[in-house]
């Protein structure tokens, strides 16, 4: 850690932030008009601590959950609408069918039928045949996918029964963000219920007797003004390149674990770096979004689309902020991150917390990561959660938030669930992590890392096309790749590239390589909030053999125009970086 680090990393204080988690544990922020009442508090706080805020006020498109509930056997069972289910106040009533899920499977928004439903279905013919015109009473949470294909299979309604006593609030929709006119097909036709454990295990029982159940749900539907509080704190020499730093501030009920350690974490490091704004090489813009939770990212999106140009000019990476600071969060073994920006994250963390536990995993298509589709750099999602063991001997269920906590979208995520001591590690690790981007000559992204990414999972889809397919110019254009960006950070080191050359080649390199790695629609665009593997584009590569005749020239001429797709952008990546 250098000098600047430690003066900065040594000014973090409790004061503001932990004066706004409890502001924030007394005030829900669901509703439109309470949201707008957050934004206000945000405001004022960061105008309180001498730093200009920048309050956009964009109309998005939410779908707020009211109430719902399952009746059957005689039994009204409490429920709750995930955000986006079609609202049917006057019931809807069907016979039940039960199909065990796997809860890993539901957490990853998988449409895949055998990683969903195991030996349950063989296939989509018998999924139609089993839950075409019946409610779908399965395990988990609010899920876009599964909603999709039961809509998609005949079904008229799902039920998701929660692990637990509580019933979590969650989202049913594929659309990113407010929809436009392409992604309006795409909007749930069906109503969705979720349930407690207690509950499912009821209609469960209910189902295997041929019995079945009436959905009732309300929602508020429609196009709100939200407010999105921005402070843009400039660089010291006029660069208009700036990282981009965020979180939600949008909760259910109180939300604080999700996400009001969150809000803190961002107010905190917005009053450091304007007191100390003459320091720093690049900008650092931070916002604060509405329209998380009921709205599927819809404030991000409607920044990413209304400042997309300038984000794509100027965004050097993209750091989200979510459930920081929140009790027993010691571990960070489940880190988000970009290859790219995996070694700056472990290091950023453990020069904050030299024995933490560390791993990665891949960006989800969750998590106001609306950005992949320009082709931002990004890291950071989810941060510090509770060690599995922990969570086990608790007998906690896994959860998308709140450090690991069950209380995770329920009534009870409120104050006992952020922890001092925690939130104040976490608020070091985000500021030192946004230093190391901000300070460099050289921008810190190693794509010779997001390179040997690619090799390997080529490598893995050309074993599993076997003899059906041939990825031999995909293998070639990746290693014609990494050799050049190689050479590209060699020489950028060295100083035979000049900096401000070799920056303007790594964003570009960005723009390429993280739409081709995460997305499937074009630029500028949304792709639906369901998981995709890497490099999608040659995915198609594992199923062909479990396709023949017809079915398998259709998975064979995918893959050929997705190999295109991907080698035209190696190409393209290998002259920039040359």
């Amino acid at each position: 850690m250098n000098a600047l680090e430690r003066r900065l990393l040594d000014q973090v204080s409790l004061e503001a932030p932990w004066e706004l988690v409890e502001a924030f544990s007394r005030t829900p922020r669901w509703m439109p008009e309470d949201v707008n009442r957050g934004a206000d508090m945000i405001a004022q706080r960061l105008e309180r601590l001498g730093v200009p805020v920048t309050l956009h006020m964009p109309e998005i498109y939410l779908a707020v959950p009211l109430s719902a509930s399952v009746e059957a056997g005689g039994v009204i069972h409490r429920a709750k609408p995930p955000t986006s289910s079609l609202p049917v106040p006057e019931g809807r009533t069907a016979p039940l069918v039960y199909l065990p899920a796997n809860p890993k499977a539901l957490r990853s928004y998988s449409r895949d039928i055998k990683e969903l439903f195991g030996g349950a279905i063989a296939d989509e013919a018998e999924a139609r045949a089993k839950v075409a015109g019946k409610i779908l009473i399965t395990e988990g949470f609010g899920n876009p996918a599964l909603a999709s294909l039961v809509e998609e299979w005949g079904g008229v309604g799902v039920i998701a029964a929660n692990p637990g006593v509580d019933v979590h609030w969650g989202t049913c929709t594929t659309i990113w963000g407010t929809p436009d006119l392409d992604d309006l097909p795409r909007k749930p036709k069906i109503p969705m219920a979720t349930v407690n454990k207690e509950s499912g295990e009821a209609l469960n029982a209910l189902a295997l007797q041929g019995g079945s159940a009436t959905i009732r749900s309300e929602l508020l539907e429609g196009l709100f003004p939200q407010k999105i509080p921005m402070v843009d704190i400039p660089a010291a020499d006029g660069s208009k390149d700036f990282v981009l730093l965020h979180g939600h501030y949008d909760s259910w009920d109180v939300g604080v674990g999700d996400n009001a350690t969150g809000n803190a974490t961002l107010l905190e490091i917005a009053r450091i770096l304007w007191a100390n704004r003459g320091e720093l090489k690049r900008g650092v813009r931070i916002c604060w979004w509405p329209g998380h939770s009921t709205g599927r990212y819809a404030g991000s999106t409607w920044y990413a689309d209304a400042f997309g140009i300038e984000l794509d000019e100027h965004c050097v990476a993209q750091v989200n902020c979510d459930s920081p600071g929140c009790r027993w969060a010691s571990c960070f073994h489940d880190t988000t991150t970009m290859s790219e920006t995996l070694a700056l994250v472990r290091q950023a963390i453990h020069d904050v917390v030299p024995d933490a536990p560390f791993g990665t995993k891949r960006p989800k298509q969750a998590g106001d990561y609306s950005f992949s589709n320009i082709g931002i750099t990004s890291f950071y999602m989810l941060s510090s959660t509770m060690p599995d063991d922990l969570r086990r001997e608790k007998g906690y269920y896994e959860v998308s938030g709140c450090g690991g906590n069950i209380a995770w979208h329920t009534e009870n995520d409120t104050l006992e669930i952020a922890d001092r001591d925690n939130l104040l590690r976490d608020i070091r690790i985000y500021l030192l992590s946004v230093l190391r981007v901000t300070q460099p000559e050289i921008l810190p992204f190693d794509f010779v890392a997001t390179a040997d990414e690619f090799a390997a999972t080529v490598a893995r889809y050309a074993k599993e096309a076997g003899d059906h397919a041939d990825l031999t110019p995909a293998v070639e254009a990746t290693a014609e790749f990494r050799a050049a960006v190689a050479k590209l950070h060699a020489d950028a080191a060295s100083g035979t590239v000049p900096a401000a050359r070799a920056n303007a080649v790594l964003k570009g390199l960005a723009r390429i390589l993280v739409p081709v790695n995460f997305t499937n629609g074009p630029r500028f665009t949304h792709d639906p909030a369901v998981t995709v593997p890497p490099l999608p584009c040659l995915a198609v590569a594992t199923e062909l053999r479990n396709h023949s005749g017809q079915m398998l020239g259709f998975a064979k001429t995918q893959l050929m125009r997705g190999q295109n797709r991907y080698v035209a952008a190696m190409r393209a990546a290998t002259r920039l970086a040359r």
